[in-house]
């Protein structure tokens, strides 16, 4: 009994480290779909409303847990990534200027449903950004 304890246990800790240090391909995760527009996903979120890239960029290099993945405001376009508190997953959140316009689109890496997590993270993104 006490080795399958311990298999079981090894996988989860196994599982959880994988999580955390899986490499991001940024070719994958560093880009928009060809149309956004305000659309709730099961795993995400995609929103275009009026703002500054740079602005937006300050607000979100605020949030715990968040680093840049690709992009700069320089470029036009910004991938984020933000990691759950206790396990660590990761969500990827990119958002590029066009025009007057950001158009975001925040998504999960592992599963299906994210919770409401990500639209609520991106909506309060941009109550920062509308008070700034």
């Amino acid at each position: 009994m006490k080795w399958i304890i311990l298999i079981i246990l090894l996988a989860v800790v196994a599982l959880l480290a994988w999580i955390r240090l899986a490499p991001d391909d940024t070719a994958r995760w560093h880009k928009l779909p060809e149309t956004v527009g305000d659309k709730d996903l099961e795993g995400g979120v995609m929103r275009r409303v009026q703002g500054d890239l740079a602005a937006l960029d300050a607000i979100i290099r605020a949030e715990p847990r968040t680093q840049v993945l690709a992009g700069s405001v320089e470029e036009g376009m910004v991938t984020y990534i933000t990691r759950s508190r206790v396990f660590g997953f990761p969500d990827y959140t990119t958002v590029a200027q066009r025009g007057g316009d950001l158009v975001i689109h925040a998504r999960l890496r592992y599963g299906k449903s994210d919770m409401g997590v990500n639209k609520a993270r991106v909506e309060r993104w941009l109550a920062a950004m509308r008070q700034g």
